[in-house]
């Protein structure tokens, strides 16, 4: 034995003591080895490549012996984990670069790709007049200006070119959160980010855990060839950079887990403007199950020549738990959406007022306060009137509303038990047939500005005139509430009810900018500027 040669030596030990320093031995073992396989006197070669040789051998035994099972286990686990880390590192790096290749049973038909060479024509504009439509009272209409026309213009301000499809940067993958229409609107911010950073766009997925927890997919609520087709050929800017177009470029797949408030309601390009309006009003369109049983409920309101009110009446569970609004119910049921509101967790705002809140305008109207609003207005008790809305909660219900409008429709009481059943449970798409209702009704009345009432009301400014009535919540309550005191005689609280909504019928006017979003007029609310062409008459 050499001196000093740690190869060559051999060490006996108790087997106890062997493997509690298993893992220390070797990892010395080969250090050693390393640094001292030569001898001090260079002369002897032959000695050199017999130890070399040797410590090779014994090392590659050691190596083997020391991942046996048994042998040294935290050794063997080590190396599993070290195996998957390399593994999972290459995978990522595939599924980074090669998207298509990893979801080989993706259908290509689910990307929207876009053309290139487009034109935007902003001067071309429709010519024909809007014929407002929608009143029971057409005194009303003086509030709109006679000498002005507005009119959408997504569908004549464009102009394509049919050329060479550019290869996307990457592709945007999107989960649509929250309810029907607030995944409406997000989706079609997501359409305009994706023109914007040159990406396909795959259809999106739908929120199945929000309050309803409503399984449908995006193709069982809108109609996706529609979708597609609709949106090929529109408009492509190029001046757009930024941090997401970079990060686009190097990762290829982007995904969005919310799309609630991507886009700014003010601030963008007009073309960007219309592309939003376009994926709202016109590409998201409902399958076609959905409008065929929509546009049945809206034959049988207006049967005989007849008219109707929607109305949206936002007083439900959710809401009223999310607002902290109780006014006129139960001690109760008010500790019932106490509850509701702390367990859900992403509702920020726990500790609420609701009467304080309520005397701001901040709660959905009660269904006794949007009977007396109408009846204020002049619609007489013989009026139709489709609930836009779940089920209405607390005891009392619709009681209210009925004793002075007996004539109450809502899905389930206007449709045969057959054409309803496949909806039943899926609230987004039975407010998909609220939607449509909604939307062609003579007259739209919202007691909550929450996000169906904006798209609605959106639409119907896009689509041309249609009366929407935006309640003055905050007055309307103080007048009740002196009016019940026998402060105020009926047609003093009448009058003053129709002067305070004169000029609130859902007549274009130019959106309202604030100091931040949440302060400002939403875009898909009143698309006006951005979506409505303005004309003067000669």
């Amino acid at each position: 034995m050499i001196p000093g040669d740690t190869c060559q030596s051999k060490t006996r030990r108790r087997a106890v003591d062997a493997i509690e320093s298993a893992e220390e031995d070797v990892t010395l073992t080969f250090i050693n080895d390393c640094t001292k396989i030569l001898p001090q006197n260079h002369h002897h070669h032959h000695h050199e490549k017999s130890s070399l040789g040797g410590c090779t051998r014994r090392r590659i035994k050691s190596l083997l012996r020391c991942f046996r099972p048994g042998r040294n286990l935290s050794g063997w686990i080590l190396g599993a984990l070290i195996l998957m880390a390399v593994s999972t590192i290459f995978v990522k790096a595939i599924l980074m670069t090669s998207f298509l290749r990893v979801t080989g049973n993706t259908n290509t038909g689910d990307f929207l790709h876009r053309r290139s060479n487009p034109l935007v024509a902003s001067s071309v504009l429709l010519e024909t007049s809007i014929e407002y439509e929608g009143d029971y009272d057409k005194d009303n209409q003086q509030a709109v200006q006679r000498n002005t026309l507005y009119e959408s213009s997504t569908s004549t301000s464009v102009l394509t070119l049919s050329g060479s499809k550019p290869a996307p940067n990457g592709y945007i993958l999107v989960r649509a959160n929250g309810g029907l229409n607030q995944m409406k609107t997000g989706i079609s911010d997501m359409v305009a980010i994706a023109q914007l950073m040159n990406a396909a766009l795959v259809l999106p997925s739908l929120d199945h855990k929000s309050f309803w927890t409503d399984p449908s997919d995006f193709k069982d609520i809108f109609d996706w060839k529609h979708f597609m087709n609709a949106l090929e050929d529109d408009i492509q800017p190029s001046y757009y950079k930024g941090e997401m177009l970079k990060m686009l470029k190097w990762h290829k797949v982007i995904q969005f887990t919310h799309t609630d408030s991507r886009l700014a309601n003010n601030g963008i390009p007009d073309p960007i403007q219309r592309l939003r309006c376009h994926a709202m009003y016109e590409a998201l369109q409902f399958s076609e199950d959905i409008e065929l049983l929509g546009n049945k409920f809206v034959s049988r309101l207006k049967e005989n020549g007849g008219r109707y009110i929607a109305l949206h009446l936002r007083y439900e569970k959710d809401m009223l738990a999310f607002t902290g609004c109780n006014h006129n119910l139960t001690r109760k049921e008010a500790e019932e959406l106490r509850k509701l509101r702390h367990k859900v967790r992403h509702w920020k705002e726990k500790r609420i007022n609701g009467t304080e809140r309520r005397l701001q305008g901040r709660c959905p109207m009660t269904p006794r306060e949007a009977a007396v609003l109408l009846e204020a207005l002049g619609y007489p008790s013989t009026t139709k009137i489709y609930i836009v809305a779940g089920e209405i909660y607390g005891q009392h219900g619709l009681n209210a509303l009925r004793e002075k409008y007996p004539n109450v429709y809502y899905h389930s009481n206007i449709a045969l038990e057959e054409e309803i059943q496949p909806f039943s449970q899926l609230q987004n798409q039975l407010a998909a047939l609220d939607y449509i209702v909604a939307l062609k009704s003579d007259v739209f009345v919202y007691t909550y500005d929450g996000n169906m009432a904006k798209a609605v009301r959106g639409h119907r400014i896009y689509e041309g005139y249609r009366k929407t009535i935006d309640p003055d919540k905050q007055n309307i309550v103080r007048l009740i509430d002196e009016m019940d005191k026998g402060n105020l005689p009926w047609e003093e609280f009448s009058s003053k009810v129709r002067c305070l909504h004169e000029k609130r019928i859902g007549a274009p006017h130019s959106r309202l900018v604030g100091g931040s979003p949440k302060l400002e007029e939403s875009f898909y609310a009143n698309p006006f500027p951005g979506c409505i062409c303005q004309k003067s008459r000669r």
